[in-house]
C-alpha cells in the first residue's frame, strides 16, 4: 500500500472548519521536546488549539509510578502559559480510569460540537493501534490522526490497513526533528544530580525545584 495520507479537514473556503488536536501524554515531566513536537503539530496541521490532555495512569503504563496529579497539572500549565495555541484539558482528570484514547476523544468531541478532532500520536503507536481499546471505533470517530513521523519512517502499513479499514484515509504526517529529550532522561538526570536546567521551561524547572521532584 501506498504511503498514508489524511485529508485537509480545513478547506478551501472563506470559514474553514476549527480543528484542535489531542496533544496526550502523562508528562512527568513535560519538557521543551513536547513543547516543540505541540507546535509543529499546530503549524503543520493548522490546528486552532492544541489540547494538552494529562493521563493520570495509561492504561499500558499501570505498573508505573508518576509523580503527584497536581505537581503534572501544575508543571503542564507552567509549559503552555506563553502560547495561547496551547490549552490544557482536564478531560481525563474528571473521571475514573482506566482512561483510554476512544473515550477521550468522544468526550472532547462533545465538548467542541462542529469541531474537528485530530489525535496526535508517534509512529511508533500508530503501528500499535490494533492493540488499543475499541479501534476501530477510534479510528471512525477521530476526524484526523496526526502521526509524528519517526526518522526512518516504516516501510509498510498494508496490515494496519487490513486489521483498521479506513485508517488510512484519516492519516496526516507532521515532520519532526530527532529529539533526544525524554521525562525518563531528566528523571534519572534529576534523581543522580545531573546536568537538566535546559531541557525544560523555566517553570517546569522551578515546579520542581519547588516541589522537590524525581530527587529520589
Amino acid at each position: 500500500m501506498a504511503e498514508l495520507t489524511g485529508k485537509n479537514l480545513r478547506g478551501d473556503g472563506p470559514s474553514p472548519r476549527r480543528k484542535v488536536g489531542i496533544f496526550g501524554g502523562t508528562f512527568d515531566p513535560p519538557h521543551i521536546g513536547h513543547l516543540i513536537l505541540a507546535a509543529e503539530a499546530c503549524i503543520q496541521l493548522g490546528l486552532d488549539r492544541a489540547l494538552w490532555v494529562l493521563t493520570p495512569d495509561p492504561p499500558h503504563k499501570l505498573d508505573k509510578k508518576f509523580a503527584p496529579i497536581a505537581a503534572r497539572k501544575a508543571m503542564v500549565l507552567a509549559a503552555i502559559a506563553k502560547n495561547p495555541a496551547f490549552e490544557f484539558s482536564s478531560v481525563d482528570l474528571e473521571r475514573k480510569g482506566p482512561h483510554y484514547a476512544y473515550d477521550t476523544i468522544k468526550i472532547i468531541a462533545s465538548q467542541h460540537p462542529g469541531t474537528a478532532i485530530c489525535y496526535i500520536v508517534g509512529e511508533d503507536s500508530l503501528l500499535d493501534f490494533p492493540r488499543w481499546y475499541r479501534p476501530q471505533d477510534f479510528v471512525s470517530d477521530c476526524d484526523e490522526i496526526g502521526v509524528m513521523r519517526r526518522e526512518r519512517p516504516a516501510s509498510s502499513y498494508d496490515q494496519l490497513e487490513e486489521s483498521i479499514p479506513g485508517i488510512g484515509a484519516k492519516i496526516s504526517y507532521i515532520n519532526t526533528p530527532a529529539i533526544r529529550i525524554s521525562s525518563s532522561l531528566i528523571r534519572e538526570r534529576i534523581a543522580t544530580g545531573g546536568h537538566f536546567r535546559y531541557y525544560i521551561p523555566d517553570g517546569v524547572y522551578r515546579e520542581i525545584i519547588l516541589r522537590n521532584l524525581y530527587s529520589g
